[in-house]
């Protein structure tokens, strides 16, 4: 079958009558085996995924034995996957799992910025805090992070450098997943200040494609990977939070796919139901053109159905609105 290929997917927004701005997506659709099913613009452009491929880097902690140990719950395997909004909910699973594996905030090296929910963020002023580690929207992550370390008697200090054995088995699953020679890739600095590392877009796709479909993987990244997806589902709030694109998607549809945002204008989607990874790269980095991308991508690879349409009609077609409610516009596809 020949694979097809498209111009970039643009993301317009309109005021009045008029499109006062658009954003240019590239994305891929892969098989697990790195083909090429469909692409839309740069395909094989060069992109730091940042944390929309948290999904794998949750697996070591799975399959090192980490999370048996400590006995992780599905609710902490989801929130390792997560970019979370520091509501409450979120902060209290995080304290709970450190203090569980006899581990602190203070052993965070994620950084602390306030809440992302609003609300939240206003409890913490009113609190007379300036935003905590465990706020931070990766701290699921980083608790996975050191929980592994832990349970493997290596040093909790300094893992998040890319030598440490954390970081490496990371990166070792990244290659795998994504089909991609890490030696020579790019690498900078995380906004959490881990290692994130230069994929193609494809590559990611990859990686969610193997997400989606690992029934050519070894049984035990098998299992692992089957646990991840029953976390996420279960519990799609750890992911985001309240009113976040990939909490909503998940929410409503289900194990049907498993949605990652990144900054900078990247998503990830492993699509069970098809058995694809789905990767994409909003070209300026605007997060309100990603989310309109995610779903237009979703809708137009027949993921959603009828009511997941209705559900997310607001990310199919935003409508924008000024300070005084009043309807000016729209965020959707040209």
């Amino acid at each position: 079958m020949e694979t097809a290929r498209h111009g970039p997917l643009t993301i317009e927004c309109t005021r009045g009558p008029a499109v006062e701005s658009r954003h240019l997506v590239d994305a891929a659709v892969v098989d697990p085996a790195g083909r090429l099913v469909q692409g839309w613009g740069e395909t094989d452009a060069m992109i730091y995924p940042r944390s929309a491929i948290k999904s794998v880097q949750v697996l070591p902690l799975i399959e090192s034995g980490a999370a048996e140990r400590f006995a992780v719950s599905d609710e902490e395997i989801a929130i390792a996957c997560s970019s979370h909004n520091g509501q409450p909910g979120h902060v209290a699973v995080v304290r709970g799992w450190l203090e569980r594996a006899g581990l602190g905030e203070d052993d965070l090296e994620c950084g602390p910025h306030l809440p992302y929910h609003t609300p939240s963020a206003h409890a913490c002023v009113r609190d007379g805090e300036s935003g905590l580690a465990v706020h931070n929207m990766c701290s699921g992550k980083h608790s996975a992070f050191l929980v592994t370390a832990q349970a493997l008697g290596e040093p909790t200090q300094g893992y998040i450098a890319r030598e440490h054995p954390v970081q490496q088995r990371v990166s070792a699953a990244i290659a795998a997943l994504s089909g991609c020679d890490l030696e020579r890739a790019p690498w900078a600095i995380d906004g959490c200040s881990i290692p994130t590392i230069g994929l193609p877009l494809s590559g990611l796709a990859q990686a969610a494609a193997n997400i989606a479909d690992p029934s050519g993987l070894a049984e035990e990244r098998r299992a692992a990977i089957t646990r991840v997806r029953r976390a996420v589902a279960g519990h799609p709030f750890m992911v985001a939070g309240d009113g976040r694109a990939c909490t909503r998607i998940i929410e409503t549809a289900g194990e049907r796919v498993l949605v990652k945002f990144g900054a900078e204008g990247v998503f990830y989607a492993a699509l069970y139901e098809i058995g694809l990874g789905l990767a994409l790269k909003v070209r300026d980095g605007a997060t309100r053109a990603a989310n309109a991308a995610i779903a237009t991508m979703l809708d137009r690879l027949d993921v959603l159905d009828d009511r997941d349409r209705e559900a997310l009609a607001d990310m199919l077609d935003k409508p924008l609105r000024n300070w005084a409610g009043r309807f000016v516009g729209a965020v959707r596809p040209a």
